[in-house]
């Protein structure tokens, strides 16, 4: 570096050391202020702090910032990667002294897709896994139903347990301590193991597929139930049959059950999410109770010289179903209303702090102001060494304007602490996490646990005055190299080919994107159908 480099450096951090005294001395927390063009290139250690030259420094802004990027003391919690054996980052990006790290990157040339446009398609956009699953399932439910329709002579008995199997496996694989020990398992899996197995447990969070697959076929044999005991109520006679009350409770939870189907259908569900929530929280209660009444009704229908109670012990769906009570049930039993610290970011977020419990990486959490009304899930924040965690609530909807403008003193919580997407960020050696706007929420944790070398690309409008300087502090003191993009300034970035430049610069193996769902599905075609490992949320829920 220049000796002329040296005195701007040597300026620029002094007018930002005068700008955070000036911040101490208000007994406001000191933040990180992006550059001239809000990007975060500097670098630290866990045991000093490196200078940073800038351009040049262009004053001071009205809250007593300097509008120049200082390099902050990193928390007690971070670890710095950015160093790390195997980074291939430009060192004209690692000084940050020249150019943005997105500098001409429109200029970049992408690779080659790989395989043919229809082969490609097909395979990660219209059959994902999410896909893949629901049609083995559903297909295989189809081939037996067409066997046994062929063969003809199946008992009503046998095609109620066939209905309730379906039903059992599709309300499980919502449950959440189901949930979360597919992601336990799956997510156990080593970083030295072969990258092609890696990348397939990192797609545990598309098993919402066998949910659908099952609950589908489910009311597919229930309709073929409902047909058969109508012929044996129909028929009568002396030999054991289902009976009217029977018949007339099946075809009330058929009609439930394809009300539900019908409203999760993924346009209608989109539209109107309120609405498929309640009806699928509603019209499966009701369900399940109208499936306790069922099965024993049938049981009696075909218990003989048992007693009821005695039948009922020794019948496969009467211990199905009180499993199926019971995961419904479970969540509800730890409803309660819990305190809360809110710390306004700005007019368009909030930050919430909880105690009653400690929530791990890449978990979330269901809230709501009224226990029996809308619920929305936050991913959480986890406090090092200590009971509690936070999590962030930024201007989405009603709901989240709401606690914004009126911070709440207390709110219901509902379940336990679910794994999400961003669980399976340590299945990598090294990742680029994509986060838009409030998606950077979510990335929070990951960002402050850094199990693994992490490089963060968030693009988001100006984000001091959306989420407050003190967060945005903490998010660059555990990410030194994190590249800040500011769309009010620059406009919308290419997100395809600015991804793509950070891993091949960070040389990552996976990519993890946090955003609505036109960019993420955008995002995470451009870096898989280039070959590169990537992973953002499916929506199907």
């Amino acid at each position: 570096m220049s000796n002329t480099d040296d005195e701007v450096s040597n300026k620029s951090f002094s007018v930002a050391l005068a700008g955070l005294q000036k911040q101490n001395e208000k007994e406001i927390v000191p933040v990180v202020t992006s550059r001239t063009e809000i990007t975060a290139g500097f670098h630290s250690n866990a045991s000093s702090i490196s200078s940073l030259a800038v351009e040049e420094v262009k004053g001071q802004k009205d809250s007593g910032l300097p509008d120049v990027l200082i390099a902050p003391p990193l928390v007690h919690h971070c670890k710095n990667f950015s160093h790390d054996s195997g980074s291939t980052v430009d060192s004209d990006f690692q000084a940050a002294i020249v150019r943005e790290p997105w500098h001409d990157y429109e200029k970049d040339v992408l690779p080659d897709k790989t395989q043919g446009k229809a082969i490609r398609n097909l395979r990660h956009q219209v059959l994902s896994l999410y896909r893949r699953l629901f049609s083995v399932v559903f297909l295989t439910n189809i081939a037996v139903y067409i066997t046994l329709l062929v063969r003809g002579g199946v008992h009503v008995q046998r095609l109620g347990l066939i209905t309730l199997a379906n039903l059992f496996v599709a309300i499980l694989m919502r449950q959440d301590y189901v949930v979360n020990i597919f992601f336990s398992v799956f997510c156990a899996v080593p970083s030295s193991w072969p990258l092609a197995i890696r990348r397939v447990c990192a797609r545990v969070y598309h098993i919402g597929g066998l949910h659908s697959g099952c609950a589908t076929s489910g009311v597919v044999w229930l309709a073929w139930f409902c047909g058969q005991s109508t012929k044996e109520a129909v028929r009568g006679g002396d030999l054991p049959h289902a009976s009217v009350a029977t018949v007339a409770v099946s075809y009330s939870i058929l009609l439930l059950l394809f009300g539900m189907v019908a409203f999760a259908y993924p346009a209608l569900r989109t539209k109107r999410h309120d609405t498929f929530e309640r009806v699928h929280r509603y019209l499966g209660w009701t369900s399940v109770i109208l499936v306790w009444a069922q099965v024993v009704l049938l049981t009696n229908d075909y218990r003989g010289k048992l007693s009821l109670s005695r039948a009922l012990v020794h019948c496969a769906p009467f211990w199905m179903v009180l499993v199926m009570s019971v995961s419904i049930i479970l969540p509800w039993l730890r409803l309660r209303k819990v305190p809360v610290r809110a710390e306004v970011l700005s007019k368009h977020a909030v930050r919430l702090y909880f105690t009653h419990t400690t929530t791990k990486s890449g978990s979330f959490i269901r809230l709501a102001m009224h226990p029996l009304k809308d619920w929305h899930a936050f991913a959480t924040i986890p406090i090092p060494n200590e009971k509690g965690f936070s999590l962030v609530v930024s201007n989405a909807g009603n709901w989240t304007q709401s606690r914004i403008m009126d911070a709440p003193t207390h709110i219901w919580v509902r379940g336990a602490p679910c794994f999400g997407l961003l669980r399976i960020a340590p299945l990598f050696r090294r990742i680029v996490l994509v986060a838009t706007g409030s998606g950077i929420g979510p990335c929070a944790n990951t960002l402050f646990e850094q199990q693994i070398p992490i490089r963060l690309l968030w693009t988001s409008p100006d984000v001091r005055e959306t989420f407050g300087d003190k967060f945005v502090y903490e998010i660059l003191a555990a990410s030194p190299d994190a590249v800040i993009y500011d769309t009010r300034k620059h406009g919308k970035p290419d997100m395809v080919k600015l991804t793509m430049r950070l891993v091949k610069e960070f040389n990552a193996e996976a990519v993890c994107v946090i955003s609505n769902q036109k960019l993420t599905q955008k995002v995470v075609y451009g870096m898989t159908s280039r070959g590169i490992p990537a992973f953002g949320a499916i929506w199907d829920s």
